[in-house]
């Protein structure tokens, strides 16, 4: 089989690799999965991705709106920020 059979999964792998499972020990599956469930969340909801000019994948209600304080949302111990108007 060929090493680029399926890029779009090795992307992702790489993109979760990089960006949550290096920064942890994992305890065991449960942990895991929790981990992984909470990063596809911030993935999908609050990360920008370039080929969408830098939107997020889906539109959450802490992405709308232009004014107000800034706020920061963190997950996973502060792995993982999210700054929004709010």
């Amino acid at each position: 089989m060929s090493p680029n059979i399926n890029s779009y999964a090795e992307s992702w792998v790489g993109t979760i690799k990089r960006e949550c499972l290096n920064h942890f020990i994992v305890f065991g599956e449960r942990h895991l999965r929790y981990l992984i469930s909470e990063y596809v969340k911030h993935y999908n909801e609050n990360r920008p991705h370039s080929a969408m000019n830098n939107m997020p994948l889906e539109e959450t209600a802490l992405n709308k709106g232009n004014t107000g304080k800034i706020k920061c949302q963190s997950k996973l111990g502060g792995i993982i920020k999210h700054y929004y108007r709010g």
